[in-house]
């Protein structure tokens, strides 16, 4: 079993190398059928937190896997489905958000404003002018602070558009989409500085030490496997990722200049 996931994580970077190399879709669909099961277990995943059907966001989530192929570079080192997942699950979390419809209220609160138009429509006619919300509560027999909360809940339940125009500054026109922050891409932007940080640490190892990390944690081939194709033991192999990790822990840690006295 282990020398068959071997066999695919190297197919599947070949085929990445030669993509990276040479675009084309017929590499680019081997790819998307050797990482489809990461697709269906992301899109499993998301299916039981949402109502949405799983089939839908599986088709979703195809779009994430290539988008990843597209801008995935082979020469950086990290493993592709570390990769590959943000893009995947950001897809389908996209597409939650932009199909979510308008805020659900409470089935009370909905027949407590169709029958607080009613009465608001006769207690206009029969007074004469615009009834308050206590006169309109009390009618209800409610609190004037649940009929308050029922309007605002309705006045509040369709979202509005991105596209609405905030304010204009210098004949440029600011919409509330462009005063939102986008966290899926603050932690996709993360996601490669930190990736760009172990990559540089990586490259302070030795030539030995860094080949057996990248392939045991990036390339997730087994220690006795990897031992095995460069002749040592398998403790030796243990020893040298040991030894990588607390220099790659030493590097990574933030660089503190000492301040004069």
């Amino acid at each position: 079993m282990a020398t068959q996931s071997s066999s695919m994580h190297y197919r599947g970077m070949e085929l990445l190398v030669s993509y990276h190399q040479h675009p084309s879709v017929l590499v680019r669909n081997q790819l998307v059928r050797l990482n489809a099961g990461l697709v269906r277990k992301i899109a499993h995943r998301v299916s039981h937190q949402c109502a949405e059907p799983y089939e839908d966001l599986e088709q979703i989530g195809y779009l994430g896997l290539i988008r990843a192929i597209e801008r995935f570079e082979p020469s950086q080192g990290c493993a592709f489905s570390s990769f590959a997942v943000p893009y995947i699950r950001g897809e389908m979390l996209h597409f939650l958000r932009d199909k979510g419809s308008s805020v659900k209220i409470p089935r009370r609160w909905r027949e407590l404003q169709t029958r607080g138009e009613r009465v608001r429509e006769t207690l206009t006619q029969s007074l004469g002018r615009v009834p308050t919300d206590t006169e309109i509560a009390e009618q209800l027999l409610v609190s004037v602070e649940e009929w308050r909360q029922t309007k605002l809940a309705t006045q509040n339940r369709m979202p509005l558009s991105l596209d609405a125009l905030v304010s204009v500054q210098v004949d440029t026109p600011i919409t509330l989409g462009d005063t939102l922050v986008d966290h899926h891409y603050q932690s996709l932007q993360s996601l490669e500085e930190e990736r760009q940080q172990l990559q540089q640490a990586l490259s302070q190892l030795e030539d030995k030490t860094r080949a057996v990390i990248e392939s045991v944690f990036f390339n997730e081939i087994p220690r006795k496997e990897v031992a095995e194709q460069i002749g040592v033991s398998p403790m030796t192999v243990t020893r040298w990722i040991k030894r990588g990790i607390e220099q790659l822990v030493s590097g990574l840690q933030p660089s503190v200049t000492p301040t004069e006295s």
